[in-house]
């Protein structure tokens, strides 16, 4: 290794350490979360995405109208399309989102969006960043919140996964140094962190949860790691009522195989990788990524989503109609939630249940022999009469 390259892979850091610096400065500038309640009228972005995205968010808008059809009505609520965040969009202006598509986004304090392509080492899109990372950072969606419920199984999980931070924060901005060696970095601040702490105890303290789990690595992640375990355990002596233990990331993805233990588990608090890795896992244990629905939440924005993606293979062999709505429905749960539309959102996932684990009148199978996402759909809203 040459003084020349030492020196040239330090000003690259440097210019990190600076960037995350003033990131950090802005957070402590931030104030508190949108009141729904104040806005004359909310609008919710419709954002599609890629290959099946457009399909499976389409029909959850539909679904989401059928049940705010009043106050679409009297102009409180309104649903705005966004189209243009596609792969092909993005390459062409080589940025994980196009600047006019996030002009729009910007324009709606609610969004619902579909899965993103994200480019991959031996794809044949250059290497443009993922854009949920893109838009997570862009909009501060500091929080990421993941249920994972299976009643048959005493299984009652809720993840609060760190958004912009961890080993996603800058993981399009790693140093190939030399040859031989590249490196990758991890950034934990104190004031990222805290407020995702804050927001996993006040979740547990109002839905009477009486468990937080701090899950990390950090008998091997030293610094970043045991940064965000001591800040979370500090914020935890706040909520005397709720008992706080500390979990080793691969320990955990262990003990939620371990019938006798993972009923144990309730809220669960972590940095980014790690709840990227442990939130698909959980899932698997409610029917697949398929089920599972994502909230992304920061103090102005908040975008809901599916947690699995594009499904660019379903749209190649011409499947895309028969695509599952159940992660975008689940999504749209907690969106309607976060809006104040409690007593819609608890209709809403009891329909789901119905239609998913009860009834199951009809069958998604991906493929010709099942339901297509219309049709689900339609079937979801045919419950949501009788209810």
């Amino acid at each position: 290794m040459t003084e020349v390259q030492i020196k040239a892979a330090l000003e690259k850091f440097e210019a990190l350490i600076r960037e995350q610096d003033a990131r950090s400065e802005a957070i402590k500038q931030q104030g508190d979360f949108i009141d729904y309640s104040t806005l004359d009228k909310l609008t919710i972005g419709v954002c599609g995405g890629d290959g099946i995205g457009p399909i499976i968010t389409n029909e959850a808008a539909r679904v989401l109208e059928f049940l705010l059809k009043e106050d679409v009505e009297n102009g409180k609520i309104e649903f705005k399309t966004i189209d243009g965040l596609t792969i092909e969009n993005r390459v062409a202006v080589n940025k994980a989102i196009p600047d006019d598509v996030l002009e729009e986004l910007k324009k709606c304090p609610v969004i619902l969006k579909g899965p993103t392509t994200t480019p991959q080492a031996g794809d044949p899109w250059p290497n443009i960043e993922s854009a949920n990372v893109a838009m997570r950072k862009a909009l501060d969606l500091f929080a990421n919140l993941r249920p994972v419920k299976v009643p048959e199984e005493g299984i009652d999980w809720t993840f609060f996964r760190e958004n912009t931070e961890g080993a996603y924060a800058v993981g399009s901005k790693g140093v190939n140094i030399t040859d031989d060696l590249a490196m990758d970095f991890v950034v934990t601040t104190t004031e990222g962190t805290q407020r995702i702490a804050r927001l996993a105890y006040d979740y547990a303290r109002r839905n009477k949860k009486d468990r937080v789990s701090i899950i990390q690595k950090a008998n091997v992640i030293k610094t970043t790691d045991g940064k965000f375990l001591n800040l979370c355990k500090e914020i935890g002596k706040e909520y005397p009522e709720i008992t706080t233990d500390e979990w080793y990331i691969d320990i955990t993805t262990a003990k939620l195989i371990d019938k006798k233990r993972r009923t144990d588990f309730k809220v669960f608090v972590l940095p980014n990788l790690y709840g990227d890795i442990i939130t698909d896992e959980a899932a698997e244990f409610q029917g697949g990524v398929g089920t599972a629905g994502s909230a992304n939440i920061g103090k102005k924005y908040a975008m809901f989503e599916a947690i699995h993606g594009s499904a660019p293979r379903m749209m190649r062999e011409g499947r895309g109609k028969y695509a599952d709505p159940c992660s975008m429905l689940r999504a749209a749960v907690m969106l309607l939630s976060h809006i104040g539309k409690q007593a819609e959102a608890d209709k809403l996932e009891r329909a789901l249940d119905i239609c998913m684990y009860e009834e199951k009148k009809l069958k998604i199978t991906g493929r010709a022999d099942g339901a297509t996402c219309e049709d689900f759909g339609n079937y979801v809203m045919e419950t949501l009469t009788t209810l």
